[in-house]
């Protein structure tokens, strides 16, 4: 009986349908967004807003976190993207991979923020509601970096290495031929559902609201990243030492814990809605008082 020794990458990365190509990439970004959208949408409506409400505000919220994650990728890997007889159209090539999910949450916050504006709801409420979305969507947008063969770790001999062809132009050089790579993309995605569960299980268990499951997302994701980070094997940018997404990442913790004192200080309750002031009686209008008759009384 054969065991398993490593883990073989798999041979292709698109399929083409007619004069329709599509990558794998990109279509596990978009099943995860489309699964991050549906779970926020339901628990809103479990806090009383209506279905699909959530929706409205995923119009703002995707395609400004999909612009921030591609632009904050570019600007810390710039030497992939601007060198002499670069192409410069590839910096818009999303689908080739490279999304950085620290830009993504930077401009996916300020798209959020705009949509539940219009909506009329607590911006903590919608962010408590998206977070594990959010980390069930990374987890599935990593499958997107096994299929393009990249962000792989470092050379190991483990059962379950993953195998990289020194063909594949991100194969490190100056290394031997045949080694085999630690499959980082496979810790992120354990780790992001594992994270994913324990949110949701300490948001019931604990009544966590005013944005503290938001930050305890930035705190397991922040954590989990830090130390996958300190095992990649890619081109980064290095600050003072240290990649650039171990800087972002030791950031998101420092974020994450500090959301989470202030507001457990300042909002040691539960929300009194998830709607804005005022705007109970646009979004959930108000149910007239049911007519009494007066019993009778005896003499």
């Amino acid at each position: 009986m054969d065991f398993l020794t490593s883990i073989p990458s798999p041979e292709i990365s698109f399929v083409d349908l007619g004069p329709l190509r599509i990558h794998f990439y990109a279509l596990f970004i978009l099943t995860g967004i489309v699964i991050a959208s549906w779970l926020a949408d339901r628990r809103l409506h479990a806090r009383g807003a209506e279905r699909g409400l959530f929706l409205d505000i995923a119009l703002w919220a995707v395609p400004a976190g999909i612009i921030g994650g591609r632009f904050y990728h570019v600007i810390t890997h710039p030497r992939d993207y601007f060198y002499e007889g670069a192409d410069f159209l590839a910096v818009f090539r999303i689908w080739e991979g490279g999304m950085a999910i620290y830009g993504a949450l930077l401009f996916g916050a300020a798209g959020l923020w705009y949509g539940v504006r219009q909506a009329g709801l607590r911006f903590w409420t919608v962010a408590d509601a998206v977070a594990p979305g959010v980390l069930i969507a990374q987890a599935i947008g990593r499958l997107g970096n096994y299929f393009n063969q990249e962000l792989y770790g470092l050379p190991t001999d483990l059962p379950w290495a993953l195998e990289i062809p020194s063909s594949n132009p991100t194969y490190p050089a100056g290394l031997p031929d045949g080694l085999t790579f630690h499959p980082t993309f496979l810790y992120e995605m354990i780790w992001n559902l594992a994270a994913a569960g324990l949110l949701i299980y300490l948001g019931k268990r604990l009544n966590l609201q005013w944005g503290k499951q938001f930050a305890l997302y930035a705190i397991l994701y922040s954590t989990g990243r830090l130390w996958i980070e300190t095992i990649r094997i890619d081109p980064s940018e290095i600050i003072l030492g240290l990649r650039v997404n171990i800087w972002s990442a030791l950031i998101g913790i420092a974020i994450g814990v500090t959301l989470l004192i202030v507001q457990s200080r300042r909002h040691p309750g539960l929300e009194p809605s998830i709607w804005l002031p005022g705007r109970e009686t646009v979004a959930e209008p108000a149910k007239k008082p049911r007519k009494t008759v007066k019993e009778p009384t005896e003499s």
